[in-house]
């Protein structure tokens, strides 16, 4: 029997998206799979709460089946264990899962130095990578010391795209503000600016109809509410794969 992967999903000690985090936790685990959950500082993390109200806060709330996910992840007993970011140690695991998500306790996350450093050794070991939403920020701000490039360099990928982030933002602004514009700059142009040919590497897909690209060991995604499904499974059966291919 092929051994199981073993993800670390690290996540802000606030405001991420549930259903972006806990959908492929979900389809992962019904496979079987082993989780390490990571925050900063080991405190046990909570999703935007306003997200976890559903759609009565807007077209960003979480759907009932995110809803349900989160419920399930947030019983497991690793979820209750976090480890600290700077404890991840990449030979532990065969998997890495980047949340999105748009609230300002995101950028604990987004703007992690030690997370950044940890996710380099994920993809010098070529390790299987998902990314999706905001998550990519992660991966763009994420630097290989050996060029100054961002690891994402030479990688075919999607983010969250302009149009999406604005139209979330138009839907949201009359009740919440710029709660849900995290930085000035689009995602999508933080992205393809560390990118080597943005125009042939980052593709946006039709909007309203699931969009996810695969390079290698790295399946990205846009936005949870076209995407999730397709994006989890996606991930599951590359990392499978891949760990199969690695020897078990």
């Amino acid at each position: 029997m092929s051994r199981k992967p073993h993800v670390l999903i690290p996540l802000p000690e606030t405001d991420f998206d549930p259903t972006e985090s806990a959908t492929p936790w979900r389809v992962c685990m019904e496979r079987g799979w082993t989780f390490t959950f990571a925050t900063e500082n080991g405190a046990i993390p909570e999703a935007d709460h306003r997200l976890l109200m559903g759609f009565v806060r807007g077209p960003l709330g979480a759907g009932p089946r995110g809803l349900r996910d989160y419920k399930r992840m947030t019983a497991a007993p690793e979820y209750q264990q976090p480890i600290r970011y700077d404890e991840i140690n990449a030979d532990d695991y065969d998997a890495l899962l980047l949340t999105g998500g748009h609230a300002p306790g995101m950028r604990q996350f987004l703007e992690s130095r030690v997370l950044q450093g940890k996710v380099v050794q994920f993809f010098k070991k070529e390790k299987s990578i998902g990314a999706i939403c905001h998550g990519l920020l992660v991966l763009a701000r994420a630097l290989d010391p050996d060029t100054g490039k961002s690891i994402l360099y030479d990688y075919k990928i999607t983010s969250l795209t302009k149009p999406l982030e604005q139209i979330g933002y138009a839907s949201t602004f009359w009740l919440l503000g710029r709660r849900f514009r995290t930085y000035d700059v689009y995602v999508e142009d933080e992205v393809r600016a560390a990118l080597r040919d943005p125009k042939k590497q980052y593709s946006r897909g039709w909007l309203f109809l699931p969009h996810v690209v695969e390079d290698r060991h790295l399946v990205t995604a846009r936005y949870w509410l076209f995407d999730i499904e397709t994006y989890s499974v996606r991930f599951a059966e590359m990392a499978e794969r891949r760990t199969d291919q690695a020897g078990g």
